[in-house]
């Protein structure tokens, strides 16, 4: 495999499978965060490398895709400690974005998304806390799922904010993104056998379309409406989506914070320089803003249940337009991070799965649609995205 995307970190990684299933034949790749046995997650920084010890078992994720016959090859570049959704790692460097040549890979599964994009494996597992599956699916041109909270062992994955954090994976298609996610998610509660009839579309979200990618997205819209039992228009967020996403960043960051401070103090770790900012500023909040921002998270909750159940779909766009052009200046990559996280907080809040779905600009650059599905209906979301390729493939 020649590595000219700068996907991996650790490209002669090979895991042969321990049995043969479903996914025989299938290699994939892990991001490096995930614990593989004898080797040692970065977690995209130097010091994390230096400061722990080689993994003696593989990740419970990892165990269950090699029973299932697929064979794990290379470990992907991420973003340090996960906490970012640009993909550009100040230490180890960017990986190239084969869809979108000059312009970010999205992250913190950068490197993952990468090596799917570029087909150098057939799929492979990212995380995602803030929209790290998401939106670098959203970038390269992929399909990626953020599965519901829980759905998925996260046993062996370097923690990020522990009431977010999730495995999610990326595929090239739609039949694989679900073969996958039968091997990876073993649904602890029943789910209705009722179809999703009704389906939802949120003004707030798609007002957050830049100009230039409404028309492509326009056509996606108009051909899920022309399938639907029933459709409506709704305001997802009552108090607005940016009130949503500073709930989610203040728990996000406080989680984090109580993570990594041990570690932090005590190493005095090098940072790039946005990710320093970010710990700085994770370091001020308090157990007070956590308190308030609990109760604003059960209240989003109990917004989007109701809006939902088990039969109804939210239909998004992923990000608000195509990936942003590589090394662009703090304050114009804060913005576009500001945005997508008023998109990505909506499933992260609620703990709800999340696909996201490729499309192509009219400049031939990816695009994305995203559709939420209430908790523990991952599976049955992966289905309804399937039995939809050839709408997507029309778009």
């Amino acid at each position: 495999m020649n590595d000219t995307f700068h996907a991996f970190i650790n490209e002669e990684l090979e895991i042969e499978p321990i049995s043969k299933g479903a996914l025989s034949g299938r290699k994939f790749a892990v991001k490096d965060v995930f614990e593989v046995k004898g080797q040692v997650a970065s977690a995209g920084n130097p010091d994390w490398l230096r400061t722990h010890k080689p993994s003696g078992i593989h990740a419970m994720v990892i165990q269950q895709l090699l029973h299932a016959g697929a064979k794990l090859k290379g470990m992907t570049i991420t973003d340090e400690l996960m906490y970012s959704l640009n993909g550009e790692n100040y230490h180890y460097g960017t990986p190239r974005n084969p869809r979108a040549p000059g312009r970010i890979p999205g992250g913190s599964s950068s490197g993952s998304a990468v090596a799917v994009s570029a087909g150098l494996v057939d799929f492979a597992l990212g995380t995602d806390t803030g929209g790290s599956v998401r939106v670098p699916a959203a970038y390269c041109g992929i399909y990626g799922i953020r599965p519901s909270h829980g759905a998925v062992p996260i046993d062996g994955v370097i923690p990020l904010a522990e009431s977010f954090d999730t495995v999610g994976w990326f595929a090239q298609d739609s039949e694989l993104l679900l073969r996958v996610g039968r091997q990876l998610i073993k649904q602890k509660h029943p789910t209705s056998s009722r179809p999703f009839s009704n389906l939802l579309f949120g003004t707030d979200a798609w007002d957050l379309v830049d100009i230039k990618s409404r028309s492509t997205l326009s056509v996606g819209i108009n051909a899920l409406l022309n399938t639907a039992e029933r459709n409506e228009w709704v305001q997802i967020a009552e108090e607005g989506l940016m009130e949503w996403a500073s709930c989610f960043r203040t728990l996000q960051g406080r989680e984090i914070w109580n993570n990594h401070r041990k570690w932090i103090n005590e190493v005095k770790p090098h940072f790039g320089p946005d990710i320093k900012e970010r710990f700085e500023w994770a370091s001020t909040l308090t157990e007070t803003d956590q308190k308030k921002a609990e109760q604003q998270r059960i209240k989003v909750q109990s917004r989007l249940h109701e809006l939902l159940g088990d039969d109804t779909l939210l239909i998004i766009p992923t990000t608000p337009g195509e990936a942003p052009f590589c090394q662009l200046s703090g304050e114009e990559i804060e913005k576009r991070r500001s945005q997508t996280m008023q998109l990505s907080c909506i499933a992260g809040l609620a703990g709800f799965p999340q696909v996201a779905i490729p499309l192509k600009n009219e400049n031939g650059l990816p695009l994305s649609l995203s559709i939420i599905a209430g908790k523990k209906q991952d599976l049955r979301l992966l289905e309804w995205v399937y039995e939809r390729r050839d709408i997507w493939a029309s778009i």
